[in-house]
């Protein structure tokens, strides 16, 4: 029985994915759980999975195919000893096995409708009727303020797919409610093509980039509050740390960086005080008793944010080496959308660039991002009297919407405490 392979939903932000490539060719024998194809979606390279025993009879979306939408059928995999010649060119009707159902490699969709269907009678399409449609229909829909109730899906179950919304009748889009004037784009000319202009198509990771963080800015509000955290005593326990890991010279050893020390001190300030290990969720604040601190990670083709998780629970050593693991995957393309998903909070840090300052871009749905600059030295007051010492400049933005202006500074206090009687970090 042949067995369809659909893009997986399991995607941790609405939108669209590239299938990078087919690790198998057609007529390729497969087994269930084999990786049939890898794509690139939200940040992050998964691997599909095969759904059944047999061969690879149909590859319906070649390798490099960006914007391919969640559940949309890309291949066939035959039943054993079944003709290729005897599977159809598109979707297969039949169901597949119950274990493949669960899997998120595959999904079966409805019969196709082989009879002709009336027009949707507008008058009855009503407010009540409950709207299955993809993320990604979804939003084009509210860009181009087509109405989905007056749209009939043609997708699984009647599911509204993004070219159901391309092909809106332009009475679906009339009726639609008013939407927000966009911004007119820029006026200027475009460049003339003298040779000095080289167009790159864009990655599956740089339009996750573009459509979350231009989101971010346009729908949560940021406030930023910034402090000098003196550093001194940090690396000077940090040095300490390493030169015992080092003459030790066990396996378990492992060379903490001050990220490490700063991401177990975020934890701990977020466990002083939890009303900022929240995430805004429309009509509820979602409390999390976890505390996952996400680390922003520089990637050739942009950025990425995979999680320590329970990072408050976690000793420094164990933080070091699950970061370490974590980079090192980042910077190979291996991450799991998986590693990127939950948590309230995330650490950029510019320092290794020189940068002094940096205000950072919230990551939806996360309340905060605390953005760090290099250690440098610089002079400070002690006991009415100039001194040098380490400082580091460090600057919260938050979401207003869940934390006020007295719970940043009341946070950024706690995490100076910290850092400067370093410790703590050791409890």
């Amino acid at each position: 029985m042949a067995v369809n392979i659909c893009m997986p939903s399991g995607s941790s932000a609405p939108g669209l994915a590239t299938l990078a490539r087919w690790l198998k060719t057609e007529g390729d024998p497969v087994s269930v759980g084999d990786v049939l194809a890898e794509i690139e979606a939200d940040k992050a390279t998964m691997e599909i999975e095969a759904p059944a025993d047999g061969i690879l009879a149909r590859i319906l979306v070649p390798d490099g195919t960006p914007d391919v939408e969640a559940e949309q059928i890309i291949g066939i995999v035959g039943g054993p000893g079944e003709a290729i010649s005897d599977i159809p060119p598109a979707g297969i009707v039949q169901p597949p096995p119950a274990e493949a159902q669960a899997s998120i490699s595959a999904r079966a969709p409805a019969p196709p409708v082989t009879h002709p269907e009336p027009p949707p009678t507008i008058a009855h399409a009503g407010a009540d009727r409950r709207i299955v449609a993809s993320p990604v229909a979804r939003r084009l829909a509210h860009l181009r303020g087509v109405d989905l109730r007056q749209i009939t899906g043609s997708g699984p179950a009647g599911r509204i797919l993004r070219r159901d919304v391309e092909g809106a009748t332009p009475q679906a889009v009339s009726n639609a409610a008013p939407q927000a004037t966009p911004t007119p784009p820029p006026t200027s000319m475009p460049p003339q093509d003298d040779g000095n202009i080289r167009g790159v198509p864009v990655s599956a990771m740089r339009r996750t980039i573009a459509q979350r963080l231009t989101a971010a800015k346009q729908t949560v509000p940021h406030f930023y509050v910034s402090i000098d955290v003196e550093m001194d005593a940090l690396l000077a326990l940090r040095q300490t740390v390493n030169e015992i890991a080092a003459a030790d010279g066990s396996a378990e050893a492992c060379h903490l960086s001050i990220n490490d020390m700063l991401i177990r001190a975020v934890a701990l300030a977020l466990k002083a005080l939890p009303a900022v290990n929240v995430c805004w969720a429309e009509d509820s604040i979602l409390f999390h008793h976890r505390i996952d601190v996400a680390v922003a990670v520089s990637v050739p083709d942009g950025l990425v944010t995979p999680l320590i998780r329970d990072a408050g629970a976690k000793s420094l050593t164990t933080i070091a080496r699950e970061s370490q693991a974590l980079i090192a995957r980042a910077r190979e393309g291996r991450l799991r959308t998986e590693d990127m998903q939950g948590g309230c909070f995330t650490l950029s840090n510019a320092g290794m660039f020189g940068v002094d300052t940096m205000t950072a871009i919230i990551n939806p749905p996360h309340a905060a991002i605390l953005a760090v600059g290099a250690i440098g030295r610089r002079p400070v007051i002690r006991q009415e009297q100039v001194a040098i010492a380490s400082v580091m400049t460090c600057t919260l933005s938050a979401d207003h919407r869940v934390v006020d202006g007295a719970l940043a500074a009341q946070w950024l206090d706690a995490f100076r405490t910290i850092v400067e009687q370093p410790l703590r970090l050791m409890l």
